[in-house]
């Protein structure tokens, strides 16, 4: 990973290419592990300040006195020293991506008629009996 950070800094044209919004972005998960770039979001550089969004304040806390550590290994993968600050802010609780209901599922099930319920019954005696019986309940 350094050695990609240096051939970002060498080269002009990558700078045209990524910004440093981008670069930073690219190389949080890997300066702060897994379990730390799972519980933040919308990492955004700010002149010299990177904004990073926590879940909570419980996260928030926990991340401020882990801030400078953070920043040397960022500065180390980037291979520059253009962040200079980290602030930990809680972001708004977004919402989980959904699947749609199929249509079928979502409308109330059909109440069949009586006539309807004995259509489907092939037994021509069993097709009289249950028409009978439904009278008597419904009479």
């Amino acid at each position: 990973m350094e050695s990609a950070a240096r051939l970002l800094n060498n080269k002009k044209i990558s700078r045209e290419i990524l910004s440093d919004d981008d670069v930073a972005r690219a190389v949080w998960p890997v300066a702060v592990g897994k379990v730390i770039a799972a519980h933040t979001s919308r990492v955004k550089l700010v002149r010299t300040t990177l904004l990073v969004e926590v879940e909570d304040a419980i996260w928030q806390k926990q991340l401020v006195p882990l801030s400078a550590a953070i920043l040397t290994r960022l500065q180390k993968l980037t291979g520059s020293d253009r962040v200079k600050d980290i602030e930990f802010r809680i972001g708004i609780p977004r919402r989980q991506a959904q699947r749609a209901d199929s249509r079928e599922s979502s409308l109330p099930p059909r109440i069949l008629s009586a006539e309807d319920a004995a259509e489907r019954i092939q037994d021509p005696v069993l097709k009289k009996v249950y028409r009978l019986s439904r009278r008597k309940a419904t009479g």
